[in-house]
């Protein structure tokens, strides 16, 4: 592989999802401005718009629970400016078939080809608008390296092959031995997702180091050991702030990354009260690149760390 560092402008900085309105750790009145805060006379708040003016990529965490129709992801690119870009969770169907069934009721082994075509379609307004980033497949820890386990990553590669897609592999089996995951996703040109989260013992075990030219995927879902598998609301396992110096490996990391890839996705997924974005806001600033957009003054007195590096959004103008 190549020995030339890009410029950071390659590495687009996210969070995983943007739409946080309920729970206990909902981002409104946080990332975004309490209702009293924001822009009067402009209808309703746009979540997406106001997203897309700090962040240059996001990962759409529903595509994961139901496949989005086309009207949707044409809004979605209607919305964002023109060097946006989206990465796709697959439909759970894919990847987390005892979930799908729970959900659905539905048989999950009846999985075809018309559901690629089905999810293929929902992304094309995307992918014909050029915001269309990569496709990742989030596998349960429960998936392990064993025969059935690789043929069907191999046969689900193979589906998405005309597409970036990273493949986040959680149980320790995986990395045991890396060579034969590596040679598997290599051979479909398929990221290795590289995963911060809870280390267990049944855990996989990572380098952050790419594994294809094309690019990298990093993904940070928090250190909440104590709540990662006991916790009372599934928002809670993301309750976790990295600290600046916590970050600082993974900017290091993405910066070395470009000696080999064309470009890198780093998203942030501790999404709890938008520590994600406060999170993702210190990487772009480690990473020498600009922190777009303004944010609320709550923002930055629920993360004071954020001070210096990010603009505050000034009171909306009264009403005359």
């Amino acid at each position: 592989m190549g020995s030339t560092q890009r410029s950071t402008d390659n590495v687009r900085v996210g969070t995983s999802g943007w739409s946080y309105p309920a729970g206990e750790g909902t981002w409104n009145g946080i990332f975004y401005p309490a209702a009293g805060r924001r822009p009067r006379g402009s209808g309703k708040f746009d979540e997406l718009r106001f997203y897309s003016d700090h962040f240059d990529t996001v990962e759409v965490n529903s595509s994961f629970y139901r496949i989005p129709s086309v009207a949707t992801a044409e809004s979605w690119a209607r919305r964002t400016p023109p060097n946006f870009e989206f990465s796709l969770k697959l439909f759970q169907k894919f990847t987390h078939p005892e979930m799908f069934l729970k959900v659905t009721g539905a048989d999950p082994l009846d999985l075809d080809q018309k559901d690629v075509d089905e999810f293929r379609a929902a992304i094309e307004p995307l992918a014909r608008a050029g915001k269309l980033g990569a496709l990742l497949a989030q596998f349960p820890a429960s998936f392990k390296n064993e025969p059935d386990a690789r043929g069907y990553l191999e046969w689900l590669l193979q589906r998405f092959h005309d597409y970036d897609v990273a493949v986040e592999l959680r149980h320790r089996s995986w990395s045991d031995d890396p060579q034969e995951t590596l040679q598997l996703l290599g051979e479909h040109k398929a990221a290795w997702a590289q995963i911060d989260e809870p280390k267990f013992r049944f855990s996989i075990r990572q380098n952050l180091l790419p594994n294809v030219r094309t690019f990298y995927y990093l993904r940070l879902h928090g250190r909440n050991a104590a709540q990662w598998w006991r916790h009372e609301k599934s928002e809670d396992r993301y309750n976790y702030l990295y600290s600046p110096g916590e970050l600082e490996p993974f900017a290091e990391a993405a910066k070395e990354a470009l000696r080999e890839v064309r470009k890198a996705y780093l998203y942030a997924n501790n999404h709890f009260s938008a520590k994600s974005a406060a999170n993702a806001a210190i990487l772009k600033h480690q990473l020498g690149q600009d922190v777009p957009g303004e944010y609320p003054e709550e923002m930055l007195r629920e993360y004071p760390s954020l001070k210096g590096i990010v603009k505050i959004l000034p009171p909306p103008p009264m009403l005359k």
